[in-house]
């Protein structure tokens, strides 16, 4: 694809209403939008460091949903990912002395375990374009307990302006092992200067790397 053909096809996309929120939660052979801290809106996150990167501004989840380990987990959409650019799932294992439920997702606890980075095969793109689902598997050997599920979408249409599309789910993993994945913060995954958000997607660049740690697969 040509850059002045991504260009137009950039701009239909943004002409198609293409805000979005993540609204349903799939855990195993479960469907829940009860156990989803679903956003107030479907306006985005503009910056790397807001603290409301980790769950968004949003209504109160009403349930944890149990998930054995080795279980697909992942939301649906309200919409589809029209905007270019990387999406990602993070666990957090809730520390002690909370629940998925109390938990406000601060503090270095969170795992990447999925991400959808960029495609070459005909032209630059993203792997996420035009889902309206975005599943993985929960790694068998995590530890059980209670979790917070967190998906996030950067859309990169506005060059040095990422957007963020994030939602948080309550879960707790049964089953599983005894792993110890490396853990971050969130935000504090990555920088806002981090490639992966300053890149101009228009270039048609030759590589990407989706930002954050590499994601854990047991």
């Amino acid at each position: 694809m040509k850059v002045s053909t991504l260009i137009g096809f950039v701009a239909l996309a943004q002409a198609a209403s293409a805000h979005y929120i993540f609204t349903t939660l799939i855990a195993g052979s479960t469907t829940s939008e009860a156990a989803v801290r679903e956003p107030v809106n479907n306006s985005p996150i503009t910056s790397a460091t807001d603290p409301n990167l980790v769950c968004n501004i949003h209504t109160a989840a009403t349930s944890t949903v149990s998930v054995p380990a080795g279980s697909t987990i992942g939301f649906k959409l309200d919409n589809t990912l029209y905007h270019l650019g990387p999406a990602a799932i993070y666990l957090g294992q809730v520390p002690s002395g909370e629940t998925a439920a109390t938990w406000d997702g601060t503090g270095a606890h969170w795992f990447k375990i999925a991400e959808w980075g960029a495609t070459y095969s005909q032209s630059f793109s993203f792997s996420d374009y035009n889902l309206s689902q975005l599943t993985t598997t929960i790694p068998s050997d995590v530890p059980p307990g209670d979790y917070l599920v967190h998906v996030e979408q950067i859309a990169l249409h506005v060059v040095d302006a990422p957007q963020w599309y994030v939602s948080c789910a309550q879960i707790t993993i049964t089953g599983g092992g005894s792993a110890n994945p490396s853990k971050v913060s969130i935000p504090g995954a990555y920088s806002a200067n981090d490639p992966g958000l300053t890149v101009d997607i228009y270039t048609n660049p030759t590589s990407y790397t989706v930002p954050g740690p590499a994601p854990f697969t047991g």
